[in-house]
């Protein structure tokens, strides 16, 4: 009997599917572990070894690169998009090189017509008052975390606070240097990187007040969601900087652990407080670290330990 091509489509639909759903176990220890290899080209199951499927195609470039600078030359994609430039790092840029592809020197009509195309593309770049804005912010947030060696992730952060804060029109009698340092340091506290006022201030083109005014302001206009800061996150920072030893390090954590369960750290800096459990560790376990010195690796003045330190001995012996 003849089959109708309906019939034929649904029996060879049947045998795909049964087909998938070989390939979903192995037949030979019916294990569901099945992964594939690092090159994609075969189904091997986890169990037993067995290669289920095997393919011959290549998914790779057709070139072959033997380090990271043959590799950048031979690719034919830019950079990933980005929030740190204000055109998210789509134009075009024209190298400063007056050369051409082969490394060749190009002659000077050809480089009077090259400088004429940079001036025109660093005009189109920022065409408005928005992407100038947007630019030199861009580059105060860049600068301030290099020098607080600040995560690329984090600097990602701040700049999609800062777009949203100039989208929502925050910026308004207030200078740009503020903002975008405001953005960086609620960027740090929403990831839980331990940075102070003080150490912001250091990097920064503004005072300690106009950064907390306009820190507050961001962060109640945006509704941003970020938690106090914990003491025990400078801890490592503050040790390392001393050079103390680790046991030193551990008697804070659990110096901390015990006071912040007492709730003595409420209504307190959390770096003077981080500050004195260090300097009550290193007079617990033997090693000489003056005030002064605790006070200058954590930018803090001496009385500020002097006042919590009293405070965390009590409840260690206490306790």
């Amino acid at each position: 009997m003849t089959l109708t091509t309906h019939q034929r489509d649904r029996e060879r639909s049947t045998e795909e599917t049964s087909s998938q759903a070989r390939l979903d176990q192995c037949p030979e220890c019916n294990s569901e572990e099945l992964a594939h290899s690092a090159d994609q080209n075969e189904l091997i199951c986890q169990n037993c070894g067995l290669i289920l499927e095997e393919s011959n195609l290549d998914h790779g470039p057709e070139w072959r690169a033997f380090n990271q600078t043959e590799k950048a030359s031979k690719s034919r994609v830019g950079a990933p998009i980005t929030q740190r430039m204000h055109d998210k790092g789509l134009t075009t840029t024209i190298d400063w090189k007056d050369k051409d592809a082969y490394g060749r020197t190009i002659s000077n009509r050809k480089q009077k017509q090259i400088n004429r195309l940079r001036t025109w593309q660093q005009r189109i770049r920022t065409n408005d008052s928005g992407e100038r804005n947007l630019q030199f912010a861009f580059s105060e947030i860049d600068r301030m975390a290099s020098a607080l060696a600040i995560p690329d992730t984090n600097r990602e952060v701040a700049c999609v606070i800062y777009r949203r804060a100039l989208s929502e029109d925050l910026l308004r009698g207030r200078s740009i240097e503020g903002v975008a340092t405001s953005c960086l340091y609620a960027a740090c506290r929403q990831a839980g990187i331990p940075r102070s006022l003080d150490e912001m201030v250091a990097v920064a083109r503004i005072g300690e007040k106009e950064l907390g005014r306009t820190y507050r302001y961001i962060a109640q206009e945006l509704a941003l969601e970020i938690k106090p800061s914990n003491p025990k996150e400078f801890v490592p920072r503050f040790c390392s900087k001393l050079g103390t030893t680790s046991a030193v390090e551990n008697k804070a954590f659990e110096i901390l652990n015990l006071t912040l369960g007492h709730g003595l750290h409420s209504g307190k800096s959390p770096v003077g407080f981080a500050a004195a459990a260090i300097y009550v560790a290193s007079l617990l376990c033997d090693e000489k670290h003056t005030q002064s010195e605790v006070a200058e690796a954590a930018q803090v003045t001496e009385v500020t330990i002097r006042n919590r330190y009293q405070e965390q001995l009590k409840a260690v012996k206490e306790a």
